[in-house]
């Protein structure tokens, strides 16, 4: 199994690939081709900054794609996918914290464990059939969003309460694709402060990713390193009751078998010599 890694080392970005428990050098390109390199030492590489696995040339969010959420939220199969967008910028490392925003306030910052998938070439009005052959790899996402921002002060658009900083963990590496054979039987799972709140399928999601990538593309180029996010399943905070909202002090893992484990700990925006805020998470 390769799962490609984007590391900081010796103050610089670079590619490492983990394979049969040996971690290598990255020679070449991950969208024009690759191969392993030297074999690198392992007490170096853990050492070493996780980034998120791609810079996006652009982040493309589905929601309402799993139908035991749509069940959850009372709403209706949707008969096309619900399309918005995030901005680059909301892109986290994986270990680092997710902000809970404070300048332009939210109180109901939610969780949204996600399968990420990642395009490797030019991709534009491609069937179903052939869309997993645009796939470069598979990675954990959490589409952090602020409620609030994203229904009642968002004047009909999610973009607002989807895109704060900090508002996309990804990674910790990317799966490649040829060890995904089909997307669709794939469990996902998050973790609240070690609680599970989230666990489903992907045989659940309504437009599964072929479909995704073929209505994504349809008269619209998806370009090398666009991030896919597929859809949460049931048990976002929001629809819990009570009500979950994430607190400075929380941490939340979003771990899909086979891709990977993502986890990043929540804290509060400060400005100037502020002394950032920590609650006591509940367990």
């Amino acid at each position: 199994m390769d799962r490609l890694y984007r590391v900081e080392m010796a103050g610089a970005a670079r590619y490492v690939i983990e394979r049969s428990d040996c971690w290598y050098e990255l020679e070449g390109d991950i969208y024009a081709g690759y191969e392993a390199g030297l074999q690198l030492d392992a007490e170096e590489v853990s050492a070493a900054r996780v980034l998120p696995p791609v810079i996006p040339s652009k982040i493309v969010a589905v929601g309402l794609n799993y139908r035991a959420h749509a069940e959850e939220t009372g709403m209706a199969i949707p008969q096309h996918p619900m399309v918005f967008m995030k901005a680059p910028t909301a892109i986290q490392n994986p270990g680092d914290p997710i902000v809970i925003p404070r300048y332009l306030r939210s109180d109901k910052v939610d969780y949204e464990g996600e399968l990420g998938v990642v395009i490797g070439r030019p991709c534009k009005n491609v069937e179903p059939s052939e869309a997993l052959s645009y796939v470069l790899g598979y990675t954990c996402v959490n589409d952090v969003s602020a409620r609030d921002w994203q229904k009642e002060k968002g004047e009909g658009q999610f973009c607002r309460g989807k895109t704060f900083d900090t508002f996309c963990p990804a990674g910790p590496c990317l799966t490649t694709a040829d060890e995904i054979p089909d997307p669709s039987k794939l469990t996902l799972r998050t973790y609240l402060n070690q609680d599970k709140v989230q666990e489903s399928g992907t045989d659940d999601l309504i437009f599964d990713v072929p479909t995704l990538i073929s209505f994504l593309s349809g008269s619209t180029t998806l370009l090398p390193g666009t991030l896919i996010l597929t859809g949460t399943p049931s048990g976002v905070g929001e629809a819990r009751d009570p009500k979950r909202f994430l607190v400075p002090g929380d941490e939340v893992t979003v771990e899909i078998d086979g891709v990977g484990i993502l986890t990043n700990p929540v804290v509060e925006e400060v400005f100037g010599d502020e002394e950032p805020k920590q609650e006591e998470a509940e367990s």
